[in-house]
């Protein structure tokens, strides 16, 4: 399927369906709120190949109420009931985030965060973020969508728990009241989410539909279903990752260690190679095998020079370096102009 070629830019990298696709490394809150361990994941994301590596910025008192509860499987990999008690348990001072902004930049690697409030959104601005992240559960915040309209930054925002109209609604607000330029995930927000619900086909209809660049956040365990969103034309893919998934938190247990992040990255980059520029000619890899692959003319008997070839002269035979098959009209009847042995590739020297 085509999707149109819309951009967004990150900065100075070009963000559609005809560059490469942009990996975004989800760190997310799996540093437990641990500076070190934040550090250790933006190398990992470096080691990995992603192009940028995502953590979140909240305030956890603002995140949720006191009544919030948990999502079941976060009772399940945490044992928290209370949202609140588990956002505070892995918050990260906001300031030890301009030390690994510097450090994804001093290794070569986009800062990212989702954003939560305006406060935040300006937090990130003033660390030099070159675009802000949506989570999907505040599509439906249209204060923090018009705010974020407002900083002409570019908008990444996930879709999960969404109807179509829901997007078209949150993508009014943007467009009434900024100018940022917008990038729609396609999401599932199930942990871990299974691959029949991800539903890559609304990510195409979404662009479609919108005129936007598509993307897909993956929260499925594998890495089949982003594989098929590449295929499928999304222009960027986001997917967890930890140090190590035996950690206490939330995401841990559904995220990919550092060496499966890597194959990931190899993956999307592999099935992204293998859909080529879309026009129907040989690849260069092809040429040779094209000759010893496809058939030529060759003598089926030895022919006299100034005989009148005939069908009898002839067979279809490889190598292909003799004269094409699909010329057979053309040289039937033609005079041979020197003797030919039997089975040896017919070549136009060898005509009149």
């Amino acid at each position: 399927m085509i999707l149109p070629v819309n951009a967004i830019f990150i900065g100075d990298r070009r963000v559609c369906t005809d560059e490469p696709v942009f990996v975004i490394a989800e760190a997310g809150v799996n540093h437990n709120g641990k500076l070190n361990r934040a550090l250790k994941l933006v190398d990992a994301a470096v080691a990995a190949g992603a192009d940028g590596v995502k953590f979140q910025l909240y305030r956890a008192e603002e995140q949720a109420s006191k009544a919030a509860e948990t999502a079941e499987y976060q009772k399940k990999t945490t044992g928290s009931k209370k949202l609140l008690d588990l956002a505070q348990s892995y918050d990260l001072p906001w300031e030890e985030h301009h030390t690994i902004a510097q450090h994804c930049r001093d290794a070569g690697i986009i800062y990212m965060a989702s954003c939560f409030d305006t406060r935040a959104v300006d937090f990130l601005l003033g660390l030099g973020g070159e675009c802000i992240k949506v989570g999907s559960g505040e599509i439906t915040n249209y204060p923090l969508l018009a705010y974020m309209a407002g900083t002409g930054k570019p908008i990444l925002l996930s879709t999960g728990m969404c109807t179509l109209q829901d997007v078209s609604d949150a993508l009014a607000q943007i467009h009434e009241n900024g100018d940022s330029p917008v990038l729609l995930f396609q999401c599932s927000s199930s942990y871990p989410a299974d691959p029949a619900s991800v539903n890559l086909r609304a990510m195409s209809l979404m662009a479609r539909q919108f005129d936007v660049p598509v993307g897909f956040s993956d929260h499925t365990t594998g890495i089949i279903a982003s594989v098929a969103a590449v295929a499928m034309g999304a222009s960027m893919i986001e997917k967890h990752f930890t140090l190590d998934k035996n950690l206490p938190g939330p995401d841990h247990a559904m995220s990919l260690n550092p060496e499966e992040l890597r194959e990931f990255v190899a993956a999307v980059r592999t099935a992204q190679a293998a859909l080529g520029d879309g026009v129907k000619q040989p690849h260069p890899s092809e040429i040779e095998t094209r000759t010893v692959a496809r058939r030529s003319l060759v003598s089926a008997r030895p022919i006299k020079a100034g005989s009148k070839l005939a069908e009898d002269d002839v067979t279809l035979k490889r190598p292909a370096t003799g004269i094409d098959p699909r010329m057979w009209d053309a040289v039937r009847g033609r005079t041979v102009v020197v003797d030919i042995p039997e089975d040896v590739p017919i070549t136009w020297e060898m005509l009149e």
